[in-house]
């Protein structure tokens, strides 16, 4: 009698251990107008996946398979260079990991940078997952279950556009990236840490309700757990995690143009920026940036024409 029960209760334990090996993929794709380079974190204790860093071009998307079980972060790094003058290695204007490769090996992404959240159930139990601009904003991110039953959570706006002055990461008079106010500041109330490191005792200030407004199912801040926490019963087979959601910005949109028209020529790493007015006639300046040493080159003067109401701007110089 024993026996006989003992082969099926064998069984059932084979399978669901099997169940709980099963990996999950992750679906990472760049909707940006600029290259990105996706960064993927394990918590601690937990087996990193088989790549930890890698480039996506625009519209490009890569599959990454990660453990069932698994618990970490994902992000978007931007405005990245290979250098071996320097001595640096690998490096990002925004997101940076510091590990000197396009493989993160463990290490996480420098403030700010916004970042996409996971803890995966381990055996046939809930998934968990967040937006979080707790640790500031580079990129617009979305986070979709394939399991359609499950909400999506994201933060579409780029919110560099909106951000305040004092938060501001500026490269070569672009706005790149937007720090949080604990990281612009330091103190405990921004924090919620000290004396304000009790959901009671933090309360949300002027900044999170900023960034809140802008993206309402994206974590402001470090106990804004009700509104940004979302939960996939049962778990999901695998996630999307998209950069851009809606697209290029007209500010990459630009730069997309420029590039192809004007200056693939150059032998060199460039980022370069426009500022103009949204609907009119204006002239604008294309800052040339040497992203090795981070250095102004030179100013090109160009002129902006729109062909119709609501199109893209198109570029003319005398390269």
């Amino acid at each position: 009698m024993g026996g006989a029960l003992l082969l099926p209760l064998l069984s059932l334990l084979c399978f669901g251990f099997l169940k709980g090996a099963r990996p999950s993929t992750f679906t990472v794709k760049n909707n940006c107008a600029y290259t990105v380079w996706p960064g993927i974190l394990s918590n601690a204790g937990v087996a990193p996946p088989s790549t930890t860093g890698f480039a996506l071009s625009p519209g490009e998307s890569r599959a990454v398979a990660v453990a069932d079980g698994w618990s970490g972060r994902m992000w978007g790094r931007t405005l990245c260079v290979q250098s071996s003058s320097s001595g640096a290695g690998f490096a990002c204007a925004t997101g940076d990991c510091g590990s000197g490769t396009v493989e993160c090996s463990g290490r996480g992404a420098a403030p700010p940078a916004t970042l996409a959240e996971f803890t995966l159930a381990s055996i046939g139990g809930d998934d968990f997952y967040d937006v979080s601009l707790v640790d500031g904003f580079n990129l617009p991110v979305l986070v979709a279950p394939a399991n359609g039953s499950c909400p999506t959570t994201d933060c579409p706006t780029d919110l560099n556009a909106q951000c305040p002055p004092e938060l501001r990461v500026i490269v070569a008079g672009a706005t790149v990236a937007c720090r949080s106010a604990c990281e612009a500041f330091g103190t405990e109330a921004y924090c919620c840490n000290g004396a304000h490191g009790t959901p009671a005792a933090c309360a949300p200030t002027g900044y999170s309700r900023l960034f809140k407004a802008a993206c309402p199912r994206a974590y402001s801040y470090a106990y804004d757990d009700a509104t940004s926490t979302f939960t996939c019963a049962g778990g999901s087979a695998g996630y999307g995690v998209v950069f851009c959601p809606a697209g290029g910005s007209r500010y990459a949109r630009w730069t997309c143009s420029a590039r192809r028209g004007h200056l693939a020529h150059f032998d060199r790493f460039f980022f370069w920026t426009c500022a103009c007015g949204q609907r009119s006639m204006h002239h604008a300046r294309l800052v040339v940036v040497d992203l090795r040493h981070m250095n102004e080159l030179y100013y090109i003067k160009l002129k902006l024409r729109e062909r119709r109401f609501g199109s893209w701007p198109t570029w003319r110089s005398n390269f």
